[in-house]
């Protein structure tokens, strides 16, 4: 050692005598002095060379948890205790280690979760999808390994969790929520907090109470007479106390009366992305469904709907360009006898990119109110860098012309009834969603079509998103499907009735009506702002006590 002024760490211990085995795993090198008694020193060697592959694997393992805590197991308890596991991993470690333990995180969260990308393309766009999304949970790694530095440091990795998901909700190419801790947590305690902040509170109260999780063992462990209750008290039982009192905010009162609502699945002709070329067939399997309907509430079997939604691609001929389309649809809806939601594709003549629209279709006017989808999917509905993705995957060449995203809201007044369109991969995005509802919707329908994943757990994924929204904004929601989950939820996120995967099928329910805002419909992003600016704060405090620490040394 060099008699030089010793190094000022924030939060290091005291300097033990010299020839006591020092530092940790990451800050250990070459020539740190291990001492020379007896077996002890051997011992801590080995340890500290096999405490990198485990906290390695731990983080490994805390992700596997967090995808078994994603539907369709109902098992969202175990992500509090996913994420406390991956807080042992962070706990005190550089920002290099931090980002590393967490991209091995997201990368045993995603790859099993996101594998029905890959479902009729290859391995490809799901690894890479898969890759990408990680590299954000290992910035949010790196973040809480620099902020478990500080005192109340729960808090602050909390709301850094958070920054990482408003931020993989954003970029690259606008973003992709999937597998925000929020989606995993239809069946649990915490959801009613939906309601009162939305899915970043959600998410928020999940990860503090799996962070605080480790800190109380680590406070028992270290500490046990001294900050163990207030740290239960503050990390766990704060966002247990708080769901409970969000309670209340959860209701399916029919405040504006109640309606018959319908979705229909029709099914498609095989599995798969070759479904895309039998669309006539799955537009006559939609039409035939809902005849079938009318004929059963003419006999009696069914009870009359006031609306009917069909899913997205329920019709991917442009009726207003295929007189046939047109035929079909309108026979089905004057059978049926009320407006009907048709799911299309349009192929506009002045404009360049397809539109992914919603048209409203009246059994005496024809078609008339419609709405393009806002979110459009990149690499789905839409191929970024054309020319250099084609060099991964000729698949990209499927999507012959991109499409193009909507502008404004689309709610529709469907025999007095307000229904707020949500077309599918929209349902992912807080501000789609919150946008239709502010826009007068008293119903949100979010019409999909899921065909190309087969029978993979998208679907349920999906379906669970659909319920926190649900309960986020105290609406039924509707989801009709092409070949299944189509299900009916309440406004309280309970599933009242659903279909089976490629299965025809018509759901007839009575549903309330319901046009109150939550706390969360109103504030808006106001909480995801707050706790960035928490996390921001965080950052700020650790930079002014280093500087500190650097000006004493």
């Amino acid at each position: 050692m060099s008699s030089s002024a010793p190094r000022v760490v924030d939060n290091e211990p005291p300097q033990p005598p010299p020839g006591t085995a020092t530092g940790s795993a990451d800050s250990a090198g070459p020539g740190t002095p291990v001492g020379t008694g007896g077996g002890l020193p051997d011992r801590l060697r080995a340890a500290r060379a096999t405490a990198p592959l485990l906290r390695a694997a731990g983080a490994l393992l805390s992700g596997g948890l967090l995808y078994l805590s994603f539907p369709p197991r109902p098992l969202w308890w175990i992500a509090p205790f996913a994420l406390a596991l991956l807080a042992g991993c962070l706990y005190g470690r550089r920002a290099r280690a931090g980002f590393g333990l967490g991209l091995l995180a997201g990368l045993g969260f995603l790859l099993p979760l996101l594998v029905w990308t890959g479902e009729e393309v290859g391995p490809v766009p799901w690894l890479a999808l898969s890759a990408v999304e990680a590299l954000f949970i290992g910035l949010t790694g790196l973040g809480i390994a620099l902020v478990s530095r500080l005192p109340a440091w729960p808090l602050f990795a909390a709301a850094v969790w958070i920054a990482g998901e408003a931020l993989r909700a954003r970029v690259p190419f606008g973003g992709f929520p999937w597998g925000k801790l929020a989606y995993g947590q239809a069946d649990g305690v915490f959801v009613p907090l939906a309601a009162l902040g939305g899915t970043p509170l959600l998410s928020f109260a999940v990860a503090l109470c799996g962070f605080s999780l480790y800190a109380v063992l680590r406070a028992a462990r270290s500490h046990p007479r001294r900050a163990t209750a207030a740290l239960a008290v503050l990390g766990v039982a704060a966002p247990l106390g708080a769901a409970l009192a969000a309670r209340p905010l959860v209701s399916d009162d029919a405040q504006d009366g109640t309606v018959t609502a319908a979705v229909i699945q029709g099914n498609v002709p095989r599995l798969g992305l070759d479904f895309n070329s039998q669309r006539r067939r799955v537009l006559d399997n939609h039409a035939q469904r809902t005849v079938q309907l009318a004929q059963d509430v003419r006999a009696g079997r069914a009870p009359r709907p006031d609306f009917v939604v069909w899913p997205e691609n329920s019709s991917d001929l442009d009726p207003f360009a295929e007189s046939d389309a047109y035929a079909v649809i309108d026979n089905a809806v004057k059978a049926i006898g009320v407006p009907v939601a048709i799911g299309s594709v349009l192929e506009p003549a002045d404009r360049p990119t397809l539109r992914n629209t919603m048209i409203l279709w009246d059994p005496v006017k024809g078609p008339t109110t419609t709405y393009d989808k806002r979110k459009i999917q990149p690499f789905g509905e839409r191929i970024p860098m054309r020319s250099v993705v084609r060099l991964f995957s000729s698949d990209v060449d499927r999507v012959r012309r991109d499409f193009g995203p909507g502008k404004e809201p689309g709610v529709f007044d469907m025999a007095g009834s307000r229904v707020g369109m949500v077309t599918c991969f929209e349902a992912a995005f807080d501000d789609a969603v919150r946008s239709t509802v502010r826009a007068g919707a008293q119903v949100i329908a979010v019409p999909s079509n899921n065909a190309t994943f087969g029978r993979s757990q998208m679907t349920y994924q999906q379906l669970a998103m659909d319920r926190v929204r649900a309960v986020e904004h105290s609406r039924t929601v509707l989801v009709p499907v092409t070949s299944g989950v189509s299900a009916v939820i309440r406004p309280d996120g309970k599933v009242v009735a659903q279909t089976k995967m490629f299965t025809p099928d018509a759901l007839v329910v009575r549903i309330p009506l319901r046009s109150g805002q939550t706390p969360a419909t109103r504030l808006g992003p106001a909480p995801e702002y707050a706790l960035l600016a928490v996390a921001a704060a965080g950052f700020v405090l650790l930079a002014v006590r280093h500087r500190r620490a650097r000006n004493a040394a």
